[in-house]
């Protein structure tokens, strides 16, 4: 049966769908694609606000009025921002988001003991508190796979409970 999507051809349906099986849903995860969500989450935080002035809130209250396009783009974003929260809630816990806060700004505070960041100036203050929301991000859009690869256990939703989480 020859099955025809825009200008290809697949002569076979099941090759076709293995192919995109492949494709699309690998199950190595290594270093490349912790920091392709890592910068996700990076994108995600400092896209909705940063102190610089190059953000969807500067840009939405920027006095010109809601329009159809800011909306929708404020929209995306929370649905984004619920997808990331969620997904480390499920996958990390409370107690985990609550640790993983604790280990970011405690390096956030090494590098700042050190004289490495200069928290004097808001603006540096206010960046380093979002990168580590962005890292907690990624490590949340990460940790199944990471539970995956190091101890072979699977995350899965369980459906029969009536939880909101």
């Amino acid at each position: 049966m020859a099955v025809v999507l825009g200008n290809f051809e697949w002569i076979n349906w099941a090759a076709a769908t293995g192919y995109f099986r492949r494709l699309f849903m690998q199950h190595e995860f290594g270093l490349t694609e912790y920091a392709i969500r890592c910068l996700i989450g990076l994108a995600l935080v400092l896209g909705t606000y940063n102190p610089y002035s190059l953000s969807y809130y500067h840009w939405a209250t920027d006095g010109i009025g809601m329009t159809p396009l800011k909306t929708l783009v404020g929209v995306g974003l929370l649905i984004l921002h619920s997808v990331a929260i969620l997904s480390g809630v499920r996958s990390l816990g409370p107690i985990g988001i609550g640790l993983l806060t604790a280990l970011f700004a405690s390096a956030a505070w090494v590098l700042v003991d050190n004289q490495f960041l200069d928290i004097e100036d808001p603006r540096v203050f206010v960046l380093v508190l979002l990168v580590v929301m962005a890292s907690v991000y990624g490590v949340g859009l990460s940790w199944s796979h990471f539970r995956y690869r190091v101890a072979g256990q699977v995350d899965s939703t369980d459906v029969s409970q009536n939880s909101p989480i």
